[in-house]
């Protein structure tokens, strides 16, 4: 059995999502900030969502309002202490800096009007920005409505596993899940969303529970491995 969009909104209907384990889903929400959204997705980056927006409200609470100019005034120090517990808190408060020194030399400290842009363009645009690679920028763009899905290492591992692509390639998974889903910005960051719990909770890196996983009947990994093994 092919994986269908039908089988897909089955196997995750299930799945709870609360928005604050997705930092950057958390942020953009409740500040509809561009700039925001690429600092905490960046804090994300190698360490898990939970670790990464504690980090961005303790930075929060040292600096006020994330805002690029902000961010140069108290320097390096401040932002590494403050985001300390997302670890790497130097290599990232650098990153930070980085960017901020970026986006106002070049966009006047405003992003906002990166909404207004073609997919396209305004990944391209972002791609260009210190310590945003291809994942960061799907975040950001599926959070303004445009067509992006991003891909972690939960939806990787969940990949593969099912058999929809045969490698780690970031841009072969992408193009896999948006080939399967209706193209709907809503729904590719619905999906995104619950894949990623579904991951957490089920399809888990070591002991899934293909025992409770809707997606057994489309799964390679459950129909060549699980389900051999339990033949033998």
């Amino acid at each position: 059995m092919g994986l269908t969009e039908e089988l897909v909104s089955r196997a995750l209907s299930n799945v709870n999502i609360e928005p604050r384990n997705f930092a950057a889903v958390y942020v953009f929400r409740g500040s509809n900030d561009v700039f925001k959204a690429l600092v905490v997705t960046i804090l994300t980056q190698n360490t898990n969502d939970k670790n990464a927006l504690r980090a961005y409200e303790n930075l929060v609470k040292v600096v006020g309002d994330i805002t690029p100019q902000r961010l140069l005034e108290v320097g390096e120090d401040a932002i590494a202490n403050a985001i300390r517990v997302a670890g790497m808190y130097r290599v990232r408060a650098r990153k930070i800096l980085e960017l901020s020194k970026v986006v106002i030399e070049r966009f006047g400290g405003d992003l906002s009007w990166i909404k207004d842009l073609p997919v396209d363009e305004a990944r391209k645009l972002l791609l260009e920005l210190p310590g945003v690679g291809e994942k960061t920028a799907d975040v950001i763009l599926v959070n303004l409505g445009k067509l992006a899905f991003p891909v972690d290492t939960h939806i990787t591992r969940i990949s593969l596993r099912l058999g929809i692509v045969k490698s780690r390639n970031y841009g072969e998974i992408r193009s896999a899940w948006m080939r399967i889903l209706k193209p709907d910005p809503s729904r590719y960051l619905d999906v995104h969303l619950r894949l990623i719990q579904f991951g957490r909770e089920i399809c888990r890196a070591r002991e899934p529970r293909c025992n409770v996983c809707g997606f057994k009947d489309a799964c390679r990994y459950y129909n060549e491995v699980v389900k051999r093994g339990k033949n033998k």
